[in-house]
C-alpha cells in the first residue's frame, strides 16, 4: 500500500503542474471530445481526464506501479447569469496553485483576489473525502464546484 504522505507530496505536484499552471502544451485531445492532462513522477502517474468547458466534468486517476490506487470526480458550473468566464477560471487557477499538502483535493480554504473570494469545503482524508469550492465577486455566488475521492482497487485478490 502507497505512503499517504507520499501521495499527498505528489498529487501537489500533478495538480501544480497540470490546469493549474494553465500550461495547454500538455493537453491531450481525446477521440470522445474530452481532454487529458497528464503527469510522471518516479512510480507514480497522474490522469486527470475532463469534459468542458462550461459546465465541466471529470475525473483525477493516481496509478502507483502502473496499478490505480486514488481517484477524484469532479463536476463544476459557472452562474448562468455570467457571460465572461476568463476571470472566474483564472482566479480559479491562481487559487489551485495554493492547493495544501495535508489535504490536496483542490485549493486552500480561502483565496481571495481583490473582490473575488475562494472558497474550499471539505471533510474526510487522502483515503476518502468529499467537498465543494465556490466562488463568489462582490458577495454573488458566481462557480461552483463539487468533488468525491479517495483510495481504489487497495484490496486486492
Amino acid at each position: 500500500m502507497v505512503d499517504k504522505k507520499e501521495l499527498c507530496k505528489f498529487l501537489v505536484e500533478a495538480k501544480k503542474s497540470t490546469y493549474a499552471s494553465g500550461d495547454v502544451s500538455k493537453e491531450i485531445k481525446e477521440e470522445d471530445k474530452s481532454r487529458t492532462l497528464i503527469f510522471e513522477q518516479g512510480d507514480f502517474k497522474y490522469h486527470d481526464n475532463f469534459f468542458g468547458g462550461e459546465p465541466y466534468g471529470g475525473r483525477e486517476v493516481v496509478f502507483f506501479k502502473d496499478q490505480p490506487i486514488y481517484m477524484m470526480v469532479y463536476y463544476g458550473y459557472v452562474n448562468e447569469n455570467v457571460d465572461d468566464f476568463k476571470d472566474i477560471y483564472r482566479v480559479l487557477r491562481v487559487a489551485l496553485l495554493f492547493i495544501p499538502e495535508e489535504n490536496p483535493y483542490r485549493g486552500p480554504k480561502e483565496y481571495i483576489d481583490g473582490d473575488y473570494i475562494y472558497t474550499n469545503n471539505f471533510t474526510g482524508e487522502i483515503d476518502n473525502f468529499s467537498g465543494e469550492e465556490i466562488i463568489t465577486f462582490k458577495g454573488e455566488e458566481i462557480y461552483r464546484a463539487k468533488y468525491i475521492g479517495g483510495f481504489v482497487d487497495i484490496k486486492r485478490e
